[in-house]
């Protein structure tokens, strides 16, 4: 339990750096460390599949996207347009509402007790594989039949000369 209350600190302190550092680059290197403690929760929680796909997709590929596109936009503070009062009210509106989420949800966790899964086995990879390969096979192939599709789309768009297919 001590783990758990220490991985969430880091989960606030480092979402709060995310928030607040002033150089960009150090904020998406901030959302990696707190995508990696978020993924530390989920093997707390035994839901191994989240783990992994959280490690694999959104730190090893999008926040790389992420790195790349703002280290490719070459950010100045000189080129950046000032910010209209409308922008500043938004913020604060999304602010406010931020801040009765957390206060609801606050009060929320003292009523609460704690859940006690009938199937402590229920996040295990292995038994999402057998109910995927099982019970939803069909939609499973067929999804990766679209995926082929697409892909094989997006590379015949990319070409130059279209005539040439």
């Amino acid at each position: 339990m001590n783990l758990f209350y220490f991985i969430a600190f880091l989960s606030i302190f480092f979402s709060l750096l995310v928030i607040f550092s002033k150089n960009p680059v150090y904020s998406v290197l901030y959302l990696i460390v707190t995508f990696f403690t978020l993924t530390i929760h989920y093997i707390l929680l035994n839901a191994q599949f989240l783990a992994i796909v959280n490690f694999i997709v959104y730190m090893g590929a999008i926040m790389v996207l992420f790195l790349f596109v703002l280290m490719l936009l070459n950010l100045n503070e000189d080129s950046e347009p000032m910010k209209s009062n409308l922008i500043k009210v938004a913020g604060v509106v999304a602010g406010m509402c931020l801040l009765v989420t957390l206060v609801g949800s606050f009060r929320a966790l003292g009523d609460s007790d704690p859940l006690i899964l009938k199937n402590p086995e229920i996040g295990l990879v292995k038994n999402l594989g057998k109910v995927l390969f099982d019970e939803f096979l069909l939609p499973f192939e067929i999804s990766s039949i679209l995926l082929l599709s697409a892909m094989v789309g997006a590379v015949l768009l990319a070409k130059k000369d279209p005539k040439k297919i």
